[in-house]
């Protein structure tokens, strides 16, 4: 036997030992994940482990590597410029709150301080605590910006923090990138009303540099997106507190650089997650702010992309005013909102945002959202789910079908269901997704959308294309829905074609609040948006039926709903279309649902 017969034998071996297989499906799930990375992306990675795990261990070497502006030389921001945070006071905990020790954050009370890791909680909760806008709470209470009170909390939980999480500190959640970021943009906007003119003043502006010099040195370009455009966000807010115009110089144009790669051409934020689009939107909007506040014109690029943005978000917006809860997606503060202007809705009845992959339909009182495009960029998955010919429907302004949303950013079955196909209105095949969702943050194989089509004529407004996201399973299906909208109603054709036989689930997900009583091939459903008609019918046979399911509200809550279902386990192809019209007569009731 050769050496490379040996060697071959070898692995033979060790592929049949137990277990060997499941890390083979691993290893292969993870290399379908990082080939679509940029090769700079795995050098930046490379570079901030190492620039982490060297200040852990060598603290003192942070003065010589991470070099700040010079503490002296803060100017502070312009007395006109107000952020949105500051322009937003519902959003953050009140002055009494902050003052009696406890904060809540994404729906979890805890103990403001408690030491400052708060080992227990969820990353994304000790992510806020650390981002510090909470502390807007504080300079603006009731009582008027600044007054003695909030500077004087201010100033003990500053001092705690400091002592804490501080100086020499640069290890754990304080001093990811993310949070040091949006801290870093908070302190500059709370310090005139809650720090300068006190004797935390020195201590303060010398913390802010070393943020400015940590910052700096740890941008996240190796996962770029709106982490990146946070951290730009942040340097170029400390550039204009120090007066350092070599640093302002070097964070526009790299900001300027992602705006042009970041903003697709129809207006969206190429992560294809509403909710964070407004972040980012926000993002720019207060750097124009800030340019315009010190007497600079904002660079053109930025302008432009801010204008694009608003009219994307008013084509997106739900006829409630709310922002879809598409990929990742939370609810967005309605003042928050406000601030970011929205341009007025569409008056036409089809919106085709080509880019960023969404189709908007509007006929009578039926207004219907669907998701017609890639998941996620080639090289940031974090946001995506695994929800492709997904579709919102609102009738009369209520909604009709919900997108399940987003709870938790924590790992675990709870953020796996949220990402999956299953938990959309789409259609599932053998139990797999659309795109391989996996870990908390990651995708492999994903759906290929092409042949989109959208018209609109006098009979009503038709959209349609296929994808590609079972395409490794036997016999290859494809997914090709067609959704025709008329003032009476909506008609949805799916079509799953391929070989072989195959478990074929169809699932719609119902508002909260909804009730749903099978009747045959007819589903009565009853909700927010009154009385409806659901019949479902197929070339094969198909098992309709209903079941509960948690809907996302919010960080950390959810509510029931209930998912209507027809299942076919049949030889392909398959066509299974669905009716939907209001209908009138009592409340069908809960039965089924």
């Amino acid at each position: 036997m050769t050496g490379t017969d040996q060697g071959q034998a070898r692995r033979a071996a060790e592929l049949a030992r137990p277990g060997a297989a499941v890390r083979a499906a691993e290893l292969a799930r993870l290399g379908r994940t990082v080939v679509r990375l940029r090769p700079g992306q795995a050098a930046h990675r490379a570079r901030l482990r190492a620039q982490r795990a060297g200040l852990a261990r060598f603290p003192g070497a942070a003065a010589r590597l991470l070099p700040g502006p010079d503490p002296s030389a803060a100017a502070g921001w312009p007395g006109a410029f107000r952020p949105l945070d500051a322009l937003t006071p519902a959003r953050w905990p009140s002055g009494p709150e902050l003052r009696a020790g406890k904060i809540i954050l994404l729906g979890v009370t805890r103990p403001l301080e408690d030491g400052w890791r708060h080992a227990g909680a969820p990353r994304l909760w000790r992510f806020h605590l650390h981002y510090w806008d909470w502390a807007w709470g504080l300079a603006l209470p009731a009582g008027g910006p600044g007054e003695p009170a909030g500077r004087a909390v201010f100033a003990r939980l500053w001092r705690s923090w400091q002592a804490a999480a501080g100086a020499g500190y640069r290890d754990g959640d304080a001093w990811h990138p993310f949070p040091a970021a949006l801290r870093a943009w908070s302190w500059c906007g709370q310090h005139r009303d809650l720090v300068a003119g006190s004797d935390l003043e020195p201590a303060f502006t010398a913390a802010l540099a070393d943020c400015a010099g940590f910052l700096r040195r740890h941008l996240e370009y190796d996962v770029g997106g709106n982490h990146l455009v946070k951290g730009l966000k942040a340097v170029t807010g400390l550039a204009v507190f120090f007066a350092d115009e070599r640093l302002l110089r070097q964070a526009l144009r790299r900001l300027t650089r992602q705006v042009r790669h970041q903003i697709l051409d129809d207006g969206g934020h190429f992560e294809h997650a509403p909710a964070y689009h407004c972040q980012v939107l926000a993002d720019l909007t207060d750097v124009a702010g800030l340019l315009r506040a010190t007497g600079r014109e904002p660079p053109a690029e930025l302008t432009a992309a801010i204008d694009a943005m608003r009219g994307w978000l008013g084509a997106v917006l739900t006829p409630d005013g709310r922002v879809p809860p598409l990929n990742d997606g939370y609810p967005v503060d309605r003042g928050l909102l406000a601030a970011l202007r929205p341009a007025p809705a569409p008056e036409e009845p089809l919106t085709v945002l080509p880019d960023t992959g969404l189709v908007r339909m509007t006929a009578g009182g039926w207004h219907l959202l669907a998701d017609v495009g890639a998941p996620c960029p080639r090289s940031l998955p974090a946001h995506a789910h695994a929800d492709t010919f997904g579709c919102l429907v609102f009738v009369d302004g209520c909604p009709l079908l919900a997108d399940t949303g987003t709870s938790t950013y924590e790992a675990g079955p709870v953020r796996g269901y949220e990402r999956s196909t299953a938990a959309h209105s789409t259609v599932q095949v053998d139990g797999t997704d659309s795109t391989e969702v996996w870990g908390t943050f990651r995708a492999g194989r994903r759906a290929r959308v092409s042949g989109l089509a959208a018209e609109a004529s006098r009979v009503g407004i038709r959209c349609e294309a296929v994808h590609d996201g079972f395409r490794h399973l036997p016999g290859r299906p494809r997914h090709r829905r067609r959704w025709t909208l008329t003032r009476d109603g909506l008609l949805v054709e799916d079509a799953v074609t391929g070989r072989g036989r195959h478990e074929v689930i169809l699932r719609w997900q119902l508002a909260p609040g909804s009730s749903v009583r099978i009747d045959g091939d007819t589903a009565r459903i009853g909700g927010p948006a009154g009385a409806f008609a659901a019949t479902v019918t197929a070339n094969v046979p198909v098992l309709l039926a209903a079941m509960s399911r948690p809907v996302a509200a919010g960080f950390g809550v959810t509510a029931d709903a209930p998912a209507l279902i027809a299942r076919a386990d049949t030889v392909l192809p398959v066509l299974i279309t669905t009716t939907w019209g209001r209908a009138s007569g009592p409340d069908p009731g809960t039965e089924g649902s």
